[in-house]
């Protein structure tokens, strides 16, 4: 069984002792075994003792950093253990020559906007004829000919304000209504759930960045900036459409999560029930597999990001032009 993420939801202390980590919190002391975790999310406050950070670091486990209201605050990383300078020279080289950042900044956009158009032709085929509007247009907004990375940014604003809209009209609930999309802070709980699990597909994609050649500092679409991770930006706003706002439509049209799985006084903060079923329902998406139609063969939705990065460093090289990821249901 390969190794899995590990989500610690409730405060406690994360203790090394021999080769074994543990747990320790009010309801007791739990053995983790470290060869099954992949990363590490501390989605509540813990305490880490450097001799559980060092067992991490060996294993090369990543730890992302979140408050107890699910907001992201950092990650923690061992020592780089997929070392290439040649890629990453060649990565930096993409990012200075500005017709090649356009033509990757472009391509996420492209395929920001592919996979929205199938999210709303899925919905739009099982019931909802009001999106055909929306739907028009997303495809009426041109990539073409532009001719900076703000213009590029500019037209992904642009199919975002489009497609935020749709929300209201696939939800139909006055509980998780979305006015506008505003963060920092979340003013209610349908900006609440978007930010959260905006954040944990961004840390999913800095994972998988982790474990390829890549630099993940120097990104195409989102300017470098100090202390974050803007090529795991570039990658998050590719997969949203289908991720996030997918898995956002299954916890409230079924009715998984409603406005009591948020703290009735705060109402943008997730009780501990409802954040165990975000988890839930987003470590299940994650790991859901399809056949891939040019490797003909099922992977997961998890691995899906890994390759993307893959077929970067391809195109670095020159082994083989980058198209971004297209949703093939």
């Amino acid at each position: 069984m390969p190794p899995k993420p590990l989500y610690i939801s409730s405060p406690g202390i994360l203790k090394r002792e021999g080769n074994t980590l543990y747990f320790i919190n009010k309801q007791g002391k739990k053995a983790l075994p470290i060869n099954m975790i992949s990363t590490i999310y501390a989605l509540s406050k813990i305490s880490l003792k450097s001799g559980a950070l060092d067992l991490c670091f060996e294993h090369n486990i990543p730890i992302h950093i979140f408050n107890k209201y699910g907001f992201y605050k950092g990650s923690v990383f061992p020592k780089d253990f997929l070392i290439s300078g040649d890629v990453v020279l060649r990565q930096a080289e993409h990012h200075l020559d500005l017709n090649e950042r356009l033509y990757i900044a472009t391509q996420f956009v492209k395929g920001c906007k592919h996979n929205m158009l199938k999210v709303l032709t899925y919905y739009h085929t099982r019931g909802h004829p009001q999106l055909q509007p929306f739907i028009s247009q997303i495809r009426a907004q041109t990539l073409d000919n532009l001719t900076t990375i703000n213009q590029v940014r500019a037209a992904e604003g642009q199919l975002w304000r489009i497609f935020y809209q749709t929300y209201n009209v696939i939800l139909q609930n006055p509980d998780f209504y979305l006015v506008s999309r505003q963060y920092n802070p979340p003013p209610d709980p349908i900006n609440s759930l978007i930010s959260y699990l905006n954040a944990l597909l961004y840390t999913t994609a800095l994972s998988e960045i982790y474990y390829t050649y890549l630099h993940p500092s120097i990104s195409f679409l989102h300017e470098p900036h100090y202390r974050r991770f803007s090529l795991a930006l570039d990658l998050a706003d590719l997969f949203k459409p289908i991720y996030v706002t997918r898995i956002i439509f299954t916890l409230i049209n079924k009715k998984i999560l409603t406005i009591n799985d948020f703290h009735p006084k705060i109402k943008v903060h997730l009780t501990t029930t409802g954040n165990k079923k975000v988890l839930e329902q987003y470590e299940s998406f994650l790991t859901t597999t399809f056949k891939h139609p040019q490797l003909k063969r099922k992977v997961s939705y998890r691995r899906i990001i890994r390759l993307e990065c893959y077929k970067l460093i391809k195109h670095f090289f020159g082994e083989k032009k980058y198209r971004p990821f297209y949703a093939p249901w």
